[in-house]
């Protein structure tokens, strides 16, 4: 009939493991950037993203940083909405992903953006060990239980054909 709108078949297609995995490492980078942004850089003002310059530098480069989390979550969903219209998704992998995203992210907040580049630090005044303790094993934490996710996923044989 023309006109008529008949829904598009679905092809049983192997999940996209590797894709997956992708999607959620970006979305979970960006959830653990908004995590970082809304909590510590705004609701407690214990920082900015750049603290080596004025209020105003401040401010401005927690703007930027919120712009790049706002749009990787927005391009990780749109990733993922893929993946999932496809019927290629693989939701345990994905899962892993996120949490490879948010472990790394925070870790390499907490190395490379605190103690080696000094862009700040998690909170001024105080004596930082704890916090830095409490922040770099968060995200090892995160890190290796994504780690573990995915490759109990990669390891593991299909029963049913899916993942």
């Amino acid at each position: 009939m023309v006109g008529s709108h008949q829904p598009e078949a679905r092809v049983s297609a192997a999940p996209d493991v590797r894709s997956s995995i992708l999607a959620g490492v970006l979305i979970g980078v960006a959830v653990m950037a908004a995590v970082d942004e809304i909590v510590f850089h705004q609701l407690l003002a214990w920082h900015h993203f750049y603290d080596r310059s004025t209020p105003t530098v401040g401010l401005l480069s927690d703007g930027l940083l919120h712009a790049a989390e706002v749009l990787a979550l927005v391009g990780g969903f749109f990733w993922f909405a893929d993946l999932r219209r496809r019927a290629v998704l693989s939701a345990r992998p994905t899962w892993g992903g996120v949490l490879l995203g948010a472990g790394g992210f925070q870790l390499f907040d907490g190395l490379v953006d605190h103690k080696v580049l000094r862009l700040h630090q998690i909170r001024y005044g105080v004596h930082l060990v704890p916090y830095d303790v409490f922040w770099n094993v968060g995200g090892a934490v995160l890190l290796l239980a994504g780690a573990a996710l995915v490759w109990r996923t990669r390891n593991r044989r299909p029963r049913d054909g899916r993942r």
